[in-house]
């Protein structure tokens, strides 16, 4: 997957922005959790090139960017958690889910 890479504080805003076209996804991936890269891997193994289109993702290595996602939290005003998957639409959260909450089907029926 190509996803974006989230390494940056100034890239929330970046993402308030591109929600305003087209819905942005932030997967917040934890590189020590069994359950998190087992979330991971079910979207790849999902994720079609065609729904680029639909959805522009982004990935978040929490443990080395945990401050961006502490500040995830707070500018979209959802509880941390990992793995997790926000969904961001018009600069604002409108769907977040965690651990064997996060499903392909469920978050493209939402977009």
């Amino acid at each position: 997957m190509d996803w974006i890479k989230l390494e940056e504080a100034a890239q929330l805003q970046e993402i308030k922005k591109k929600s305003e076209e087209k819905p942005v996804m932030i997967f917040k991936h934890s590189t020590r959790c069994s359950i998190s890269s087992m979330a991971l891997e079910r979207l790849r193994r999902n994720w079609k090139a065609e729904d680029f289109d639909k959805i522009t993702p982004y990935y978040l290595d929490l443990i080395s960017y945990r401050e961006i996602s502490n500040q995830i939290a707070q500018e979209f005003g959802v509880f941390h958690q990992s793995p997790q998957i926000i969904l961001v639409k018009d600069g604002k959260a409108f769907y977040d889910t965690s651990h064997m909450g996060i499903s392909y089907p469920d978050i493209m029926s939402r977009i």
